[in-house]
């Protein structure tokens, strides 16, 4: 039997799923179900593409549409993006649970690029609550600056995506970044083990991120931090004197362009050895981001992480 066709017109993706992984086509989307949705599907695809696929079985529910396989596990979507015919099998419940905590600070509003780090951090968080839902695992959310401003526990109950995707889209950055008090109400509510998600750009001192932290490796739980930079902080460019704020505390401090040039650079590596220094030492995974970069980084190393837990 040869894959099934349709006397209708097949449906056509507006733009393609590998297109949707950019920095730019997401910064233009408004709505996070649907950048969600074609993001992971995207990524998907490009799984199936690449050497990964068939090195997990997470994934194992899909594979090419082969004769005599019945139509009816036919996942259109994938079709419609990839113009390959996949078939969709299910593994069954999982026991995992995952968590996405997500850091809405005011330093998270911060772009140079017409993407702010917290909208990519929201993307983000969406896409791994979508592709959680897929894989069965139990999802939930919270949203954290100074303390928690919105939390849903895992679920894996009918409804559960729609709540989780809800509570990410309503959120806004503001105020300041304190780990402790999120972190702590984390431990109080949630103990069976599970993965954790920690989308942040980790303005705080890695000791601090330390502490707070550890704590749930001693748990038991898998964690994974997501460490998102603008350009701008990773490689700034400044040609003239420049006067900076700090959006959550509102001082500032002017810099030449040669400070910026000579001192910033290594302050900057040095922050970000520090925090690897702190993950390690803690015993979960980090994952430097650049929202320049396309979605899939960040969902292959998601992956990959998953997989260390099986």
């Amino acid at each position: 039997m040869a894959a099934p066709t349709s006397n209708q017109a097949r449906p056509r993706a507006a733009v393609q799923g590998d297109k949707l992984l950019q920095p730019e086509v997401l910064a233009s989307l408004s709505s996070l179900e649907l950048i969600a949705r074609a993001a992971v599907q995207g990524f998907l695809v490009g799984l199936h593409r690449s050497p990964f696929f068939g090195f997990s079985q997470e994934f194992a529910e899909y594979r090419p549409y082969t004769e005599g396989d019945d139509p009816r596990f036919i996942d259109w979507n994938v079709y419609a993006l990839s113009d390959r015919t996949y078939i969709k099998r299910f593994l069954g419940e999982t026991n995992s649970h995952l968590m996405v905590l997500l850091d809405a600070s005011a330093s998270m509003a911060f772009s140079s690029n017409g993407l702010s780090k917290f909208r990519y951090g929201q993307v983000l968080a969406a896409s791994l609550a979508y592709l959680g839902s897929r894989q069965h695992d139990a999802i939930g959310a919270m949203i954290f600056s100074d303390g928690v401003r919105d939390f849903r526990p895992p679920s894996s109950r009918s409804g559960q995506l729609p709540a989780v995707l809800h509570l990410l889209d309503r959120a806004t950055p503001e105020r300041r970044t304190d780990l402790a008090a999120p972190f702590s109400r984390f431990r109080e509510h949630i103990a069976r083990r599970g993965m954790v998600a920690v989308i942040s750009d980790f303005y705080c001192d890695p000791q601090t991120m330390l502490e707070a932290v550890r704590p749930l490796a001693f748990q038991g739980q898998d964690v994974i931090l997501f460490h998102v930079l603008d350009p701008q902080e990773l490689e700034p460019q400044f040609a003239e004197s420049t006067l900076l704020e700090d959006m959550e505390t509102g001082e500032t401090v002017e810099v030449s362009p040669q400070e910026m040039r000579e001192q910033y650079p290594t302050r900057v590596r040095e922050h970000i050895a520090a925090l690897r220094r702190a993950a390690t030492e803690a015993g979960v995974d980090y994952v430097l981001l650049n929202t320049r970069e396309a979605l899939d980084v960040p969902l292959r190393n998601y992956f990959l992480f998953r997989q260390k837990r099986r």
